[in-house]
């Protein structure tokens, strides 16, 4: 049988969160308010975004331009007559302002959803709050193998490639193509560094030398120290792209000048680029990846219709990675929203997203089912070359085993004519 919500615990605690909560019980299109969040002429959202704060750099036009497509497809109709509010709170980067924020978008706003709730140690905390909430977690913007256990998490699912997935695909290409050249780590200490640390050691086995940062500290002077003592000749990251900013500056300053491979997640060139200013020549040559068309591919469809979005209703913000990666959330949870119908349940949410069958400007594969939440599964490896970040070979996926890296050859779908999915 496909997996439905767990059955809770009968306690006086968890029936009183289950009322606060409302219950999916009938009929979504009635407008009766049975679905929390849920009307029949609107679909209210939430997420937790580092809007200020260590993460802020890049992460901050996430939410917006999520929010630019949603206005987009207001602007048509909505989904099923429904149109989608979508409330972005502040939590800093701070997992203590994350656990209030959510609290007060699932108890006091009620909304439908959580949506794109951004970063591995934040969300890791409210991960437990909104399954005893029965709130569906939707595409959490890390790529953190916490969001999919699916037997414990019924109601999470991920976007995000997972790290070790995209630590697997990178060490491969330095596997490959540096040879012999001593591997060094640098990662951020939690499940993001962990993660990606343990993928790339699937591939290389222990690395030379590794080190790790807190965001609280915004000083990698001595862990660029080390690992320069070391004898670094590549040094791959697992940063945010404010750490990926202070580490090539730092190297720079101590005449450090490793191959730097950088997670995803920390090399949007655009806002490393801001973060640098006049040093921004030291991302030349940085060896990266991603899973989504990239901002500078003006040929691309997803990118014409991305920045016709932005054009229209995010103010023209300057546009990156970010953005790209903002709207892609949108349309995939326009997608599932559509699929769901219009008689619209967190139940049936939940189930149509486990269907999956969704085609996308992803260059991986959704891998959603009833037994896999965990999102993208795939890279494409990128370089920065002549101050431009470019593709280059093709896209790979593998798993966050020991399966092998392989060649994924299905190419991206092309948008809809009006750029809004259609029902299924």
């Amino acid at each position: 049988m496909r997996r439905i919500w767990s059955a809770l615990a009968v306690t006086a605690l968890v029936a009183a969160a289950a009322g606060c909560s409302g219950d999916d019980g009938g009929g979504g299109s009635g407008g009766g308010g049975s679905v929390p969040g849920v009307t029949a002429t609107d679909i209210l959202v939430g997420t937790h975004m580092p809007l200020t704060g260590p993460a802020a750099a890049g992460y901050s036009k996430i939410a917006p331009a999520t929010k630019a497509y949603f206005d987009y497809v207001n602007a048509s109709g909505g989904v099923h007559g429904r149109k989608i509010t979508y409330k972005i709170m502040d939590d800093t980067y701070n997992p203590a302002t994350t656990q209030q924020v959510v609290r007060e978008l699932v108890l006091q706003d009620k909304v439908f959803a959580i949506l794109n709730g951004l970063g591995t140690p934040t969300h890791t905390g409210v991960l437990d709050f909104l399954k005893t909430n029965r709130v569906p977690d939707l595409f959490v913007a890390s790529g953190s193998r916490s969001w999919d256990q699916p037997d414990k998490y019924p109601g999470t699912f991920g976007f995000n490639v997972d790290y070790t997935v995209e630590g697997k695909i990178l060490a491969t290409h330095v596997k490959t193509t540096m040879a012999g050249k001593k591997v060094c780590f640098l990662g951020q200490d939690d499940d993001f560094g962990r993660d990606a640390l343990a993928g790339i050691e699937k591939i290389l086995g222990p690395v030379a030398a590794k080190q790790s940062y807190v965001t609280s500290n915004p000083n990698v002077g001595p862990q660029m120290g080390a690992l320069k003592q070391a004898g670094c000749q590549v040094v791959m990251l697992a940063t945010v792209p404010g750490f990926t900013a202070l580490s090539l500056g730092t190297a720079a300053k101590i005449a450090f000048k490793p191959q730097f491979v950088v997670s995803q997640v920390g090399a949007d060139l655009g806002t490393l680029t801001k973060q640098l200013g006049a040093a921004a020549p030291l991302t030349e040559g940085l060896i990266s990846d991603n899973y989504l068309p990239l901002s500078n591919d003006e040929a691309n469809p997803w990118i014409q219709l991305y920045k016709k979005v932005n054009a229209a209703h995010n103010g023209n913000a300057e546009f990156d990675n970010n953005i790209v990666y903002g709207m892609s959330v949108g349309y995939l949870f326009v997608q599932s929203l559509q699929a769901a119908g219009k008689d619209l349940t967190r139940e049936g949410l939940i189930s149509a997203i486990e269907k999956n069958g969704f085609q996308g400007p992803g260059l991986a594969p959704l891998r959603f089912s009833a037994d896999d939440h965990s999102g993208y599964g795939g890279m494409q490896l990128s370089r920065v070359e002549g101050g431009k970040q470019t593709y280059f070979g093709q896209p790979f996926e593998t798993d966050e085993g020991d399966g092998p890296v392989s060649a994924y050859t299905t190419p991206p779908a092309a948008p809809p004519a009006n750029g809004i999915p259609a029902a299924s």
